[in-house]
């Protein structure tokens, strides 16, 4: 400021010419004198002072109730300086609001139209400041009717020169919903940017986003799914897009994309029903909160409703595939030769028979006959997924290290038939962990996942509940929602570190072998009314309190702990008779 209340502006003073140039290493290099850096040093501090004696002018004119076109100003000095200040564009907010109410329509649409400029400009000092798009935004928002028109050139003006700006595809975003305009012309428009260079990872998102909006859904197929010509024509696409770049990740996470399952369809997996325990178990396709401000479910026994209480197995109150409920003794009438549970979610409807002389009945979706694990494959695609798999093990072949060809291989082996390609799948795996020694864990822990799923769908072809996941490097229990039947499961000699919370869905599960791994917790082994045997040999169990879950497992007769840290302890099998005084035998 000049003392008279003009905030003037911000000027840079040109420094006098260099007297020193010098060469070194091919480039000019300038040595400065010390009277140099010394005028450098005090014009850095007149433009500080200026910045926050405006600072200061605005905050006090804010706390005054002075809401005029003189704050406009003042901000429009420190913004154009640094458009990320974001309670400048707060007060410049409160301002507009205050004159919209004090201006004509018209002198009010003259303001906007500057605003609208200035904007423009703060955009070409910081094409990625948050507030300044944030604000433009606001602005437009008010408009009773805004130059949608406009706004997609600005847009097309700023991706033109970075087509990576992704606060700029946000921005566009916002205005094809508002203008409206078609998804295939956005689509179209993605097209142009994409051919002009493939690593553009916002414009392959944006994609995602429309590709489910153009798609004519039949009754049969699940939303989020696209068909099958429209998903052709992507894989063909994506495919030029890795083969021209291998090494940009962008187009590769899009074919991921592709590969994937749509959301299931709302269901019931399986509803199963214990005499003994007298309690009715359903597992959901996603996980729930059961709640009158949730969601709601309705249980009939023999026809009749019968009001009930929920809660998940962990006895957490938070979103879970797995809800549970007790039945009254009455439910299980002994004159009766059988009975009927029905269950309604929503639109949803699952029933089982519980017949007399039985302990147990359930009713449970097969997880191959829905796909859980895999997508469908026609012949078209299937012959278009094993081209693209023949394409990229050439293209390994020719960049043995690329990280990003050899996942795309294994997600293909998985889109293929899982069970086929099993040791394939796990062969590429060990390459891939050499290959990306940074994401080991991440690799192990997806490995697991995919053997778990490949384990539950042989367990269902051979119809038993018995699950054996021994010797398999398993670093992660995935999928636990699927084993709701199991009754004997063995996890032994694997990279376990914890039994997780989720364990506790398991609950017909009568015995757990879980020797040789590096267990320190068993926290998800709790109210499991089934369970018998529990052996956790050869684990890194470091006091008897780290087992003081198992109490909440009534028939928990046999405890195997040998060879444990906890053995070590001298006072270690007194602790455990008193902490767990139901169990029959404990063997340390």
């Amino acid at each position: 400021m000049d003392g008279t209340g003009d905030p003037g502006g911000f000027r840079i003073i040109a420094s006098p010419s260099p007297p020193f140039i010098y060469r070194q290493h091919g480039r000019l290099k300038v040595r400065t004198t010390d009277e140099q850096a010394e005028a450098k040093r005090v014009e850095r501090e007149q433009k500080l002072k200026l910045y926050r004696e405006a600072t200061e002018a605005i905050f006090q004119k804010r706390q005054e109730g002075h809401l005029d076109e003189s704050v406009l100003e003042l901000t429009s000095q420190i913004l154009g300086a640094n458009p990320d200040f974001a309670t400048m564009w707060n007060c410049r907010r409160e301002v507009l609001m205050h004159l919209e109410t004090q201006k004509s329509p018209e002198e009010f649409a003259t303001l906007v139209a500057a605003e609208l400029g200035f904007l423009e400009s703060c955009l070409r000092v910081n094409p990625k400041s948050y507030g300044t798009w944030h604000h433009r935004c606001w602005l437009l928002g008010r408009l009773p009717e805004p130059n949608w028109t406009r706004e997609l050139e600005l847009c097309a003006k700023f991706l033109e020169a970075d087509e990576r700006n992704f606060h700029c595809w946000d921005y566009r975003r916002f205005v094809a919903q508002k203008a409206p305009v078609p998804p295939a012309e956005e689509l179209a428009f993605t097209d142009s940017l994409i051919t002009r260079n493939f690593s553009n990872y916002s414009s392959w998102h944006y994609r995602s986003c429309l590709l489910p909006k153009l798609q004519s859904l039949s009754d049969s197929q699940p939303p989020g799914r696209l068909p099958e010509d429209i998903l052709l024509r992507e894989l063909e696409l994506v495919q030029n897009a890795f083969f021209t770049d291998p090494n940009d990740q962008s187009a590769w996470f899009y074919h991921r994309w592709l590969l994937g399952r749509a959301d299931p369809k709302d269901a019931i997996r399986c509803l199963h029903v214990s005499r003994n325990e007298a309690c009715l178990t359903v597992c959901f396709s996603r996980p729930i909160i059961v709640s009158p401000g949730m969601e709601t479910l309705m249980l009939f026994v023999d026809r009749a409703p019968l009001p009930v209480e929920w809660r998940t197995p962990d006895g957490r109150n938070r979103p879970n595939y797995v809800w549970l409920c007790d039945l009254p003794t009455d439910s299980f009438n002994g004159q009766s030769p059988q009975h009927s549970f029905s269950l309604m979610w929503g639109d949803v409807q699952k029933e089982c028979v519980l017949y007399q002389g039985l302990k147990e009945s359930w009713c449970q979706d097969s997880a191959t006959d829905e796909q859980l694990f895999r997508m469908e494959l026609s012949m078209e695609k299937s012959t278009v997924l094993q081209s693209e798999l023949e394409s990229c093990k050439e293209l390994q072949d020719l960049e043995p290290d690329n990280k990003w060809c050899l996942l795309t291989i294994i997600l293909l082996l998985r889109a293929l038939d899982p069970l086929v390609y099993e040791k394939d799948t796990l062969k590429y795996f060990q390459t891939l962990k050499v290959a990306d020694p940074m994401r080991t864990a991440y690799l192990d822990d997806l490995r697991s996942k995919f053997l778990m799923e490949n384990y539950i769908l042989k367990m269902e072809y051979a119809d038993v509940r018995v699950l054996d996941l021994s010797r398999k490097d398993l670093t992660v229990l995935c999928h636990l929602d699927q084993l709701l039947l199991v009754t004997h499961l063995n996890l032994s000699h694997n990279l376990l570190r914890s039994l997780p919370p989720a364990l506790a869905m398991l609950r017909c599960l009568e015995v757990l072998q879980v020797d040789g791994n590096a267990i320190e917790s068993v926290e998800g082994v709790v109210n499991l009314p089934r369970l018998q045997e529990l052996s956790l040999c050869d684990n890194s169990l470091q006091h008897p309190l780290a087992l003081q879950t198992l109490a909440s497992c009534p028939k928990l007769s046999l405890l195997s702990l040998e060879r444990n840290p906890l053995c070590q302890l001298e006072a270690a099998p007194e602790e455990l008779r008193a902490m767990l005084p139901n169990v029959d035998r404990i063997l340390t």
